[in-house]
C-alpha cells in the first residue's frame, strides 16, 4: 500500500488499482489474468507483480472501465459495492470483448449497478468523486502501430482523472503519451510502463516530468512477458527528474 495526502493506493496487478480516501473507494479496470481470483502466480509468476489470494472486498463506490481489453464483469463484481456506480467508456461492449479476446462477458448494463457511459471530455460526479474522461490511444506513427494501424486506435478506449478527497489521480489507460496528457493538472500519476501496447517506462518518466505530480505509482506491467518492464529503472529515472515515485509491488 502507498499513502499520499490522505489516500491509500493499492495495485492488485495488471490495470487494477484501488484508490481510497476517507469517504470514497475507486477502482480502475478490475480483473483479468487471474489478478483478483488468486490465480496469477500459478498462470504466470516470476516477476515483480502482486500475486496474492482471491480478492472479493466489494467495497468500491466507483469503478472505472477504460476499454474492452480491460473489461471483466467478474472483476467488477469482486470490487463493487451494492450501490456502486460503474463509469464505462462508451465503446465498451460484450461483442467487442468477444471479438478481441474471445471472452464471454455480460454487457455493462446487465450488471446490478448504476452504469454511466462516458466519452472524451465528459465529466461526471459520483458520491463526491469527480471523474473526467481523457483521450487514450496509440499514435498511427508510433511504436504501437503496424502499417499505420494502431493497436488501440483513437476512440477505442479512454483514460480517467478521478478526484478523490481533492486529490487528482490520473490513470491514462492503454495509451501512448498524448499532447492532451501533458497539460493536465495531476496530483498522482498511475502510468502504464509496459514495453508493449502503451507508453513505455521512458515515455512515462518523461510524462511524469512534464506533469510534476506529487507522486507517481506505476501499474500495468509485468503481468505477462509482453508487459515486462524494469520498474526499478523507471523509479530511478523519475526520481532523477525530481518527482516522487513509489512502487506498489508487494502482495496484497
Amino acid at each position: 500500500m502507498v499513502r499520499h495526502r490522505g489516500l491509500s493506493i493499492d495495485w492488485f496487478g495488471y490495470a487494477t488499482a484501488r484508490i481510497a480516501g476517507d469517504d470514497a473507494v475507486v477502482y480502475t479496470d478490475p480483473g483479468r489474468y487471474g489478478v483478483l481470483r488468486g490465480e496469477w502466480a500459478d498462470r504466470y509468476g516470476g516477476a515483480d507483480h502482486p500475486s496474492g489470494g482471491a480478492y472479493d472486498a466489494q467495497d468500491g463506490g466507483v469503478v472505472l472501465v477504460t476499454h474492452d481489453h480491460h473489461y471483466d464483469d467478474d472483476g467488477i463484481e469482486r470490487v463493487a459495492a451494492d450501490d456502486a456506480t460503474v463509469v464505462v467508456y462508451e465503446a465498451v461492449s460484450a461483442d467487442g470483448v468477444a471479438d478481441n479476446s474471445g471472452r464471454d462477458v455480460r454487457e455493462p448494463e446487465d450488471l446490478p449497478y448504476d452504469v454511466r457511459r462516458v466519452g472524451y471530455g465528459d465529466t461526471v460526479s459520483v458520491d463526491g468523486v469527480e471523474v473526467s474522461v481523457q483521450p487514450a490511444y496509440n499514435l498511427p506513427d508510433g511504436p504501437n502501430a503496424s502499417g499505420g494501424e494502431p493497436l488501440h486506435p483513437e476512440g477505442f478506449g479512454c483514460g480517467f482523472v478521478a478526484t478523490v478527497d481533492g486529490v487528482r489521480c490520473f490513470w491514462p489507460g492503454d495509451s501512448d503519451v498524448l499532447d492532451e496528457h501533458r497539460t493536465l493538472d495531476v496530483d498522482v500519476l498511475l502510468p502504464s510502463i509496459s514495453r508493449n501496447f502503451t507508453m513505455d517506462r521512458h515515455d512515462a518518466a518523461a510524462l511524469a516530468a512534464d506533469l510534476d505530480p506529487g507522486l507517481v505509482v506505476p501499474i500495468h506491467y509485468n503481468t505477462f512477458s509482453d508487459l515486462r518492464s524494469d520498474s526499478g529503472a523507471f523509479a530511478a529515472d523519475v526520481a532523477k527528474r525530481g518527482v516522487p515515485v513509489a512502487l506498489a509491488e508487494q502482495d496484497f
